[in-house]
């Protein structure tokens, strides 16, 4: 019997709440430089289905990947991890 894989999730920061169920979230990843050969922060933002409209700007947030939603939209709000201070 084939085992079940965990879906690879993303840690990010939510940018943008503007939209109704869906949020925008920047996920940071540390990259090697290739002539200097030093650390190099990378950011890529997603576009994430949130049922619930659960998140707000700042909050950290888990996200999976999932079926196209839309034409952008292709990650889905698992949980918040830490909600920001504001």
């Amino acid at each position: 019997m084939p085992r079940k894989e965990k879906a690879k999730s993303l840690i990010g920061v939510v940018s943008s709440n503007k939209m109704q169920k869906s949020v925008t979230v920047e996920v940071e990843r540390l990259t090697i430089h290739p002539v200097v050969h030093k650390y190099v922060k990378r950011k890529t933002k997603f576009h994430v289905h949130d049922e619930e409209n659960t998140a707000n700007i700042g909050d950290t947030v888990r996200i999976i990947p999932t079926r196209p939603i839309s034409k952008t939209k292709n990650w889905k709000l698992v949980e918040v991890v830490n909600r920001a201070n504001i």
